[in-house]
């Protein structure tokens, strides 16, 4: 029996969870957990920023390993995801030069204007397929150039290329982490080389791309001193929200929302959408397996349900929070897209600015939900313009595919079918591809079958 362990780190936890295949089903367990979250730290530039702290990450991620030897599941192979566009800069001895920074840092709101000076927006879209984002990597990018931190800096590694190094001394850049850079172009799946020459970046931080399924390398013999054993490290699809989609039980394109801290709502598409309307309706191109796209569009998500149970010392549970919302509705629209979500200070006082009253916990709770489910509405439609295609069904991944109410609410909303499950959609996509890449899965088609086969997955 194979085992595959998938390190899945999100915005505020990550876990190792491990899988293997048995009678026709994907078994699966977590083994490990532990807590994230951005912290104010002094940037390279001598100034306060919203950083990552890679270095105890990395040691999270060996803890994990370590574990995993412990309950006596050693992996045949190790794959990690995170969030998109953020990154380390890696000098002349493979050390990161300056940390890491958060994408929710405000160091881009000086940067975003001078590159669209260099290349209107208009023209990266058309060439690129990602929708603008404050914290895309291509914005980033030039804060580090004006700071002088790109001056040594010998490669760029994403989050997890740059712990898939750590743990193998290999250097591979994944494609679908990569067009979250709003630098991959479209059409020929690689690095744009006009985008990074008008703009002054450093071509050689830019590597060739992989694809989900290549193997990285081994274990170090350093690491593999401290976890116990040697395994190989596998690609998965790196970006959490491609590998949560690959898992998807999809039945053709069906559309699909990946229900976390953020919500992405779109659907798999075998040629990137560049159109001015596409542009205009929000959405955005981001890579997927052997270079389709998944056409989807960024909703603040969770998120705004989780900085309020945070500022409330985390006294309510999420299912508690549901129920209190689902006690007392209200009629209040907000748009939860609004960049005054994205890092305010209070979530609760931003939400109450924008009502207009102080609401109760149970009002603003469903305050979040309905108007979350309302964009959800909206954006599907746009999508449907945008495809010229209807849809009857909506797929529901991820742990957000839990909340009956704002999966009841999606359903009033969009007037579709609504299919939930699975819940853990990224850590099952990140070990389905380690799978296919080993050779004990043919493909993602038949890893779909096993999940369908293996999880809950609910009609509402």
């Amino acid at each position: 029996m194979r085992y595959y362990l998938a390190i899945d780190i999100g915005a505020s936890s990550g876990r190792h969870i491990v899988s293997y295949l048995e009678n026709g089903k994907m078994i699966t367990e977590e083994i490990y957990r532990f807590q994230n979250g951005p912290e104010m730290k002094t940037g390279y530039d001598g100034k306060q920023h919203l950083t990552w702290d890679p270095d105890r990450l990395f040691q999270e991620i060996l803890n994990g390993l370590k574990r995993a030897k412990e309950l006596d599941r050693i992996p045949y192979s190790v794959g990690i995801d995170t969030w998109g566009v953020d990154y380390a800069l890696l000098d002349e001895n493979d050390k990161a030069i300056g940390g890491v920074y958060c994408y929710r840092d405000a160091r881009t709101e000086a940067t975003i204007p001078e590159v669209h000076a260099t290349i209107p927006f208009e023209t990266l879209y058309e060439r690129t397929g990602i929708q603008f984002a404050s914290f895309n990597t291509i914005y980033q990018l030039l804060d580090d150039k004006k700071s002088g931190r790109m001056d040594k800096a010998k490669r760029m590694l994403n989050l997890p290329d740059y712990f898939h190094f750590r743990l193998t001394g290999v250097k591979k850049q994944e494609y679908t982490m990569a067009t979250t850079t709003g630098m991959v172009n479209a059409k020929t799946h690689t690095w744009d080389e006009e985008i990074i020459e008008k703009l002054g970046y450093k071509k050689e931080l830019f590597g060739e791309l992989s694809q989900p399924g290549t193997l990285v390398g081994e274990f170090t013999d350093e690491v593999a001193k401290f976890v116990g054993y040697k395994a190989k490290v596998v690609l998965p699809a790196t970006h959490d929200t491609a590998s949560a989609v690959l898992a998807a039980p999809l039945d053709a394109q069906t559309p699909y929302i990946s229900s976390g801290t953020w919500s992405l709502l779109g659907v798999e598409q075998n040629v990137a959408h560049t159109s001015a309307s596409a542009r205009e309706a929000g959405y955005s191109n981001e890579g997927s397996l052997n270079q389709t796209f998944r056409l989807q569009i960024n909703i603040m998500g969770l998120w705004m349900i989780q900085q309020v149970r945070h500022e409330l010392n985390d006294r309510y549970s999420f299912p508690e929070l549901a129920d209190m919302a689902r006690a007392n509705p209200v009629d209040y629209e907000i748009n939860v897209n609004d960049q005054k979500f994205m890092a305010p200070e209070s979530m609760i006082d931003a939400i109450n600015s924008t009502v207009g009253k102080e609401l109760p916990v149970g009002e603003m709770a469903y305050v979040i939900y309905d108007n979350l489910a309302k964009y959800y509405g909206k954006a599907l439609e746009a999508l449907e313009e945008v495809t010229g295609e209807k849809y009857q069904t909506l797929n529901i991944i991820g742990g957000g595919s839990k909340n009956a109410l704002l999966n009841e609410m999606t359903a009033k909303y969009t007037g579709k079918k609504i299919i939930t499950g699975p819940a853990e959609g990224t850590a099952i996509g990140n070990m389905m591809m380690q799978m296919v890449g080993c050779g004990e899965l043919k493909d993602v088609f038949e890893g779909r079958q096993y999940i369908k086969d293996s999880f809950d997955i609910a009609e509402v």
